[in-house]
């Protein structure tokens, strides 16, 4: 069973053109992680951390810790998607890092209270602006979970086709 993992950069026909989707995950995850140095970014983000059953835990640094620890994370994945262009396990180890942070911040449209108001008028699901805000995760999620399967040994993504 061959197990090498694989890089967009080095395939072939339309496998090639992934490339571009690691490159403009990197751009992202770098801003992303550039705003969680801002207060503003900060003070935005508190709502979502505090009701997150996944990384609440993150208060014990403080309002600017939280974005600071939030912030490196993100840089290391940027780092981690770069990489990937030269070596296939870190461009695996950086996609499923981004698949996680994208679950991670697309459960707050659920955790988040006031986010999302369910009712069966003519509008079933009205959000407000930080539901809005949330809605894009969902596509930078399928985004790296792409580049994840994409980085995978071919063996491995085989035996899982029915």
């Amino acid at each position: 069973m061959n197990l090498s993992f694989n890089i967009a950069e080095r395939g072939e026909g339309s496998y090639r053109s992934l490339a571009i989707l690691r490159w403009v995950m990197v751009v992202i995850f770098v801003s992303f992680g550039m705003q969680k140095f801002t207060l503003q970014s900060a003070q935005g983000i508190a709502q979502f951390i505090s009701n997150s059953p996944f990384i609440s835990w993150l208060s014990v640094f403080g309002l600017r810790g939280e974005a600071y620890v939030l912030g490196v994370a993100e840089f290391g994945i940027a780092v981690l998607l770069a990489a990937g262009a030269f070596s296939p396990l870190l461009s695996a180890i950086g996609a499923l890092m981004g698949v996680i942070t994208f679950a991670v911040t697309w459960s707050f449209f659920f955790t988040t209270p006031g986010v999302v108001k369910w009712s069966l008028s003519t509008d079933p699901m009205a959000w407000n602006l930080a539901g809005e805000f949330l809605f894009k995760d969902i596509v930078l999620l399928c985004v790296c979970l792409v580049l994840l399967l994409a980085s995978l040994p071919r063996s491995i993504v085989r035996s899982r086709a029915p």
